[in-house]
């Protein structure tokens, strides 16, 4: 993986870093906690500027969010209740539980979305709600846009002060990653216990 990140960094240039940035968001198991330190180092190295680096890391994280967002649009909150309806039973959610979920993004969903772009693991899961709740295409762009500004510039900026070492980045970013899912996994588990104990 680091080989053809590296190759395709080296042969593409700032395209390169976008092109991987946007395939990142399209298949999580690509890391930009690789992608972007590596692009730090290279500008630590003289062969890069770290603003355009930074930039189109941004612009395609940005692309890739789309193909989730849009998807999101196609299952929509309906389809998603009658699917809870007919096969909710198995997972103990309802198509109350989703109405519920729905209102509380509609509520929260700038800072969720904001907030997600920050979060290894969920950075590519938090445009799937934006699209089920229609939620509106400039706020979409602009909280995910500074959300990613901050999360590429960090991890950017982190390559850069590294050096030689950036991979270090990936090595400490990784734990917190697997603690994010499994924190969210908990938190679902606890709400099905707490819901079955009410009944």
């Amino acid at each position: 993986m680091t080989e053809w990140i590296t190759n395709t960094m080296n042969s593409l240039g700032y395209m390169g870093i976008a092109l991987l940035m946007f395939l990142e968001n399209l298949f999580p198991p690509i890391p930009s906690e690789l992608i972007m330190p590596l692009a730090g180092f290279t500008v630590s190295q003289g062969k890069m500027e770290l603003i355009p680096a930074i930039v189109a890391g941004v612009i395609g994280t940005i692309l890739g969010a789309f193909p989730w967002y849009y998807f999101g649009k196609l299952v929509d909150e309906s389809r998603l209740e009658k699917l809870a309806d007919k096969y909710g039973k198995w997972i103990f959610v309802s198509a109350t539980d989703i109405s519920k979920a729905n209102q509380w993004f509609n509520k929260y969903g700038n800072i969720a979305v904001f907030l997600g772009r920050l979060v290894p693991g969920i950075r590519t899961l938090i445009s799937l709600p934006a699209g089920i709740n229609n939620m509106n295409m400039s706020s979409f762009i602009i909280y995910s846009t500074i959300g990613t500004l901050l999360w590429v510039s960090l991890l950017t900026g982190s390559g850069y002060v590294l050096g030689d070492n950036y991979e270090l980045v990936e090595q400490y970013i990784a734990p917190v990653s697997k603690i994010a899912l499994l924190s969210i996994i908990f938190f679902f588990l606890i709400w099905i216990i707490r819901k079955q104990m009410k009944k």
